[in-house]
């Protein structure tokens, strides 16, 4: 992994967390959780620094929402947050490129 992957998927664990503590009432249950994660890393993090170009939030959820049914099929051990960030940094980075 590299460090640009592991700085955003330190990222989305923290996203993960403090989506966790926003949505404790229920438990963290946000069926648009995606535009919540998009939001906050566009705009409250420093996701675009770490990128090199700031995402359209829009497309980030998109990607997000993909990630999320990939993630479910592959059955994999590893994190979510390594598996996605790897996939969010080489997505953006092709579209920069």
């Amino acid at each position: 992994m590299s460090e640009r992957s592991e700085r955003v998927a330190a990222l989305l664990h923290e996203a993960g967390e403090t989506h966790h503590v926003v949505y404790r009432i229920v438990d963290g249950d946000d069926p648009d959780w995606a535009s919540w994660y998009a939001d906050w890393l566009v705009n409250l993090s420093e996701l675009p620094q770490i990128l090199g170009t700031t995402p359209v939030r829009s497309e980030l959820v998109w990607r997000l929402v993909g990630l999320d049914k990939e993630y479910t099929s592959a059955n994999t051990s590893e994190p979510w947050p390594q598996w996605y960030a790897e996939r969010i940094v080489e997505h953006f980075a092709a579209g920069s490129a």
